[in-house]
Order: structure tokens, then sequence, then C-alpha cells
């Protein structure tokens, strides 16, 4: 039980910090973490059937998934950039 508690706790904190993110990249980054993190703490419970083996199997996760998220993110074209609108709502146009 005690090991739940610690993925759950991992999984919430990761996905809180995901939500701060502002472009595309920062979002996928946030995403593979949570997931990543998710399949990790399922996978080192079912490996080692203990607490330690849950939080580290959650951090190798979070930290490959992070980095695929990242590396999948699809090349942005450098000569539109991203503005905000006085309302809140962004659009993107020539730089």
């Amino acid at each position: 039980m005690k090991s739940l508690n610690v993925a759950i706790l991992v999984l919430s904190a990761t996905a809180l910090l995901s939500a701060c993110a502002t472009n595309e990249q920062d979002r996928r980054a946030g995403t593979g973490a949570v997931v990543g993190a998710g399949v990790g703490a399922v996978a080192g419970q079912a490996i080692g059937n203990n607490t330690r083996s849950t939080v580290g199997g959650a951090a190798g996760g979070a930290l490959l998934g992070a980095v695929v998220g990242t590396a999948s993110t699809p090349s942005q074209d450098r000569s539109k950039c991203r503005y905000r609108r006085s309302d809140g709502t962004i659009f993107i146009a020539p730089c």
C-alpha cells in the first residue's frame, strides 16, 4: 500500500509540473514524463515487489518518458512566431 501511495505522489507531482508547460516541446516532455512514471512504477513494482523498486521504476520511467517526449516534438517553422492577444488567445504569424 505504501508503494502505491508513493507512486500516486510521484505521478501527481509530475502532472502538476507538466501543467505549467508553455510550448509544444514542454507539453510533450511533461506528458511523456507522466506516462513514463506510471509505466515505470508499475514495472518496478512487478519486478521488485517493494517500494524502492516502485520509486526507482517511476523515476527512470519519468526520465525516459521526458526524453522521448522532447525528442518526438516536430520541428517548427522558424519563420513564424507565436503571439498572444489581449484576450489571452494565441495565434501564429510571420515574425
